[in-house]
């Protein structure tokens, strides 16, 4: 027997009592997701804030049916039953695991709370061939894709065009700061600041295998030195550029992805097939790195192209010079 699942009930076991006890243990777990994602969501898209407080209260207004439901026909003692106590019942991701991932997934992730929950009571009320229970299970599915639907007339009524453009701009703005930028720090570091030490190593000992691990040793060491530098800068509480461990992350992978894309090439044992890779992977990810520039941070392509493909050719050419006498 599985330990933690010996005493997990079927839904088909469960009686007409304790499914509305269910019901009204799931519809209390709901408002509070609803009503984090509101003080989540309060400062930077107090217009999603509202959608998500009134489907709160909207879930709490169920819950109250559902009681006021209960206790006409079973009494005042709600038998405390919870998803996590039923086999098969529909689970709810962790609002921490949602919350900082910005509006759109948060709008997804309500959408699939009341899908999921419309669903599973529909195909329970399918299942079930007690007129009572059918009734009961039926009643519920209607309820959740009420829920649905009048979430999407509030989003109709709060979120104007002029609100959907600045929860945008804002979503736009907490991209660029959180991951964009100290990203794109990363892959300049680890694109550029790796090309002489690389190629010097190549060039001077023709050696693939030595060329390989010293870039590797390079790549990496960046990548841990940028990602701390990143996260212990700045808490991003004054600046509001998010949290510090998803910069630090951002940061430091792409620094290391940025140096090993032309440090792998010398896996290959001919040393000219991999330093002909090697040129074009850096001609590669200088144009990517100026495509990023002008995507994100609106600079000039043409500018951000003079800048990083002169400057990565300067380190290029330093590191083949020094490596060739």
């Amino acid at each position: 027997m599985i330990p933690g699942f010996s005493n997990r009930r079927k839904f088909r076991d469960l009686s007409e009592r304790e499914v509305l006890a269910l019901a009204i243990f799931a519809e209390e777990d709901d408002a509070r997701i609803y009503a984090t994602y509101a003080d989540r969501l309060d400062k930077s898209y107090p217009a999603s804030a509202l959608v998500f407080r009134e489907m709160a209260a909207e879930e709490n207004e169920h819950r109250r049916r559902l009681i006021d439901l209960f206790e006409s026909r079973f009494g005042g003692t709600i038998p405390l039953i919870r998803r996590e106590h039923v086999a098969g019942f529909y689970a709810r991701t962790p609002v921490w695991l949602i919350e900082n991932l910005g509006i759109e997934r948060i709008r997804e992730e309500a959408a699939r709370m009341e899908r999921e929950a419309h669903d599973f009571y529909s195909h329970a009320a399918q299942q079930s061939s007690h007129p009572a229970t059918r009734k009961l299970l039926g009643d519920l599915a209607a309820a959740e894709i009420g829920h649905y639907n009048h979430a999407q007339s509030l989003e109709q009524e709060y979120l104007t065009k002029d609100a959907r453009e600045s929860e945008a701009a804002e979503s736009h703005r907490n991209l660029v700061l959180t991951w964009v930028q100290p990203g794109l720090a990363g892959l300049m570091d680890g694109s550029v600041s790796t090309l002489a030490p690389i190629f010097a190593v190549a060039f001077a000992t023709q050696d693939t295998w030595t060329t390989f691990l010293v870039g590797l040793a390079a790549s990496v060491g960046a990548g841990i030195s940028m990602g701390f530098t990143e996260a212990a800068s700045d808490d991003g509480v004054i600046s509001g550029r998010g949290s510090p461990l998803k910069r630090g992350i951002a940061s430091g992978v792409m620094t290391t992805v940025g140096g090993l894309g032309h440090a792998l090439p010398y896996l290959i044992t001919d040393f000219w097939t991999a330093t002909i890779i090697a040129f074009a992977i850096v001609f590669v990810e200088l144009w990517a790195i100026a495509w990023i520039q002008n995507r994100y941070m609106k600079t000039p392509f043409m500018r951000a192209a003079l800048q990083v493909v002169v400057g990565g050719a300067l380190v290029l050419l330093v590191g083949v010079v020094i490596g060739s006498g």
